[in-house]
């Protein structure tokens, strides 16, 4: 018995694997695929694309915001857990990463449920909000350039229903976000972030030692 998270050796976390529940075939090729291109620590876990699956389907999550597509294994989880009527803007720069995703969504049979907007996602969030969307989304995922993470945030903030939930990813990044030492630009982001909602009375917050780290964050 342990009072604290366990610390996962590779043997465990292949257990922990085996035992989450099947990995959707398309979900597999994907992850697969990833790990062969330029930047592949950057694809979520699977058991965190699980976790999320099964967020939204015990939220009934119908309309989702993602901020940082990569080749959209997080994008795919979440599409495939929705109902048919079910819909995520997608945002991303990259067209060359996100066509991966595209090609599939569409294996997957979910590309009508996914609006990728290739643009700075600054710029989509504010556009969505000039139109009169705040407050309809259900769920948002943010999983992109660090130093904009409190931007992304307010954003989304204004976008998610109240009782919606906003999932912040790498919120304990490598482990360097509790190393004085390390102060480089992404590392020192992320502290700042992570400081600033443990305060933020405007949500309530719940930090997991999923992954990479990651952030539930509940709008009140």
């Amino acid at each position: 018995m342990s009072n604290r998270t366990l610390a996962l050796t590779d043997k465990l976390y292949q257990y922990l694997l085996m035992h989450m529940g099947n990995e959707p075939e398309v979900l597999k090729q994907l992850r697969n695929h990833t790990t062969h291109i330029e930047l592949s620590q950057m694809q979520i876990a699977p058991e965190q694309g699980r976790f999320m699956a099964f967020l939204v389907k015990l939220m009934n999550v119908r309309k989702v915001i993602e901020v940082g597509v990569y080749t959209g294994y997080s994008s795919l989880s979440v599409a495939m857990a929705m109902p048919a009527d079910g819909k995520i803007i997608a945002c991303d720069v990259n067209e060359e990463w996100t066509n991966i995703a595209r090609r599939f969504w569409e294996q997957a049979g979910v590309s009508h449920k996914i609006e990728l907007r290739l643009a700075p996602a600054v710029e989509t969030l504010a556009n969505l909000i000039d139109q009169g969307e705040s407050a309809n989304y259900d769920m948002a995922f943010i999983d992109a350039d660090k130093v904009n993470y409190r931007t992304y945030y307010e954003q989304c903030l204004k976008l998610i229903r109240c009782g919606g939930l906003i999932l912040i990813d790498n919120t304990l990044w490598g482990g360097d976000v509790a190393e004085v030492s390390v102060k480089d630009e992404d590392t020192c982001a992320i502290r700042e972030f992570n400081q600033f909602i443990c305060q933020d009375k405007r949500v309530d917050m719940c930090m997991l030692p999923v992954a990479d780290g990651l952030t539930l964050l509940r709008k009140c």
